[in-house]
């Protein structure tokens, strides 16, 4: 039977699938700064909703917020922040496939920095299955002729592994600013930590852009349909990716969230009709191999 984590992470993985083709459109509307910030703008109204429906089914007192929860989840969401900036120059990078390459052994980042800062168990067993997976990606990535690039070109690997800790970092963010809470179950907890960390994402992102981009922050509304459906899918898969945190190390769920990958092939097969290659097939049966032995490894 499928871990509780591992359900809530593909859950995640689904939603955010959704929420990436959604923005997708804001983007042309808005531009990639304008169309992020909606995720975090619009996806906060949302996961208050989300609060109160689970303080209400659980009949739970929503958790004190203690220093050490704040202190963790502004960390995570400002890391998030960074990750995302980071990860819109790579988009623009020529070098895309190296740089994503390096940006997605996020996981592995993940599973040695978690292991220190919040004493998440990682056993070599672990960190192999979360190398296959990896693994699958950067063969999905990849164009032919460019594995040899993603040693020798420094730029893109930098700018790769930059934006990949930042993402890392704020994975172990999050889950440290759940595990602080001192009381409540672990769906509450997650979701009191993801309205805390959107409000501070919102908060400086709304500075950031009245003060630099008022244009976008006021086409947003003007799309506001859409703006909304981007908000809610972004916030209903961070609030399963919160769940998983809370559940086990961030290391798992991250390795998990790599099947999204997959997902978006789907996506751009049947919706924007672009073909799938041998070597993309073949990276999607490595990654779901390092996620099957990882699930083993759990069972």
């Amino acid at each position: 039977m499928i871990p509780l984590w591992a359900g809530a992470a593909l859950i995640g993985a689904l939603a955010q699938t959704g929420r990436n083709a959604t923005q997708a459109g804001l983007t042309r509307a808005l531009g990639t700064i304008g169309a992020t910030q909606v995720r975090f703008l619009f996806g906060l109204p949302f996961a208050i909703l989300f609060l109160l429906g689970v303080a209400f089914a659980t009949a739970e007192p929503v958790p004190s917020l203690t220093a050490a929860t704040l202190g963790w989840t502004s960390f995570g969401g400002l890391a998030q922040i960074a990750g995302t900036a980071l990860m819109l120059q790579v988009m623009k990078s020529a070098a895309f496939g190296v740089t994503t390459a390096w940006l997605k052994i996020e996981p592995v980042m993940v599973a040695l920095i978690a292991a220190l800062a919040l004493g998440d168990p990682l056993t070599l067993p672990v960190l192999l299955a979360i190398g296959i997976a990896v693994l699958g990606v950067v063969i999905m990535t990849l164009k032919p002729g460019q594995g040899r690039a993603m040693f020798t070109d420094a730029r893109p690997a930098g700018l790769g592994l930059l934006a990949g800790l930042f993402f890392g970092l704020a994975a172990i963010g999050f889950r440290g600013g759940i595990l602080s809470l001192e009381s409540g179950g672990f769906l509450i907890r997650a979701t009191v930590t993801l309205v805390l960390a959107l409000a501070v994402q919102t908060s400086v992102l709304m500075v950031w852009m009245l003060a630099r981009d008022r244009a976008a922050l006021a086409g947003s509304f003007r799309v506001w349909r859409a703006s909304l459906g981007a908000g809610f899918l972004g916030a209903f898969a961070s609030e399963f990716w919160f769940i998983g945190f809370s559940l086990t190390s961030a290391a798992n769920v991250r390795t998990f969230a790599l099947i999204e990958v997959i997902f978006a092939q789907i996506v751009a097969r049947y919706w924007f009709a672009q073909k799938t290659s041998a070597r993309q097939l073949g990276g999607m049966g490595v990654i779901v191999l390092g996620v099957g032995v990882l699930l083993r490894l759990h069972a």
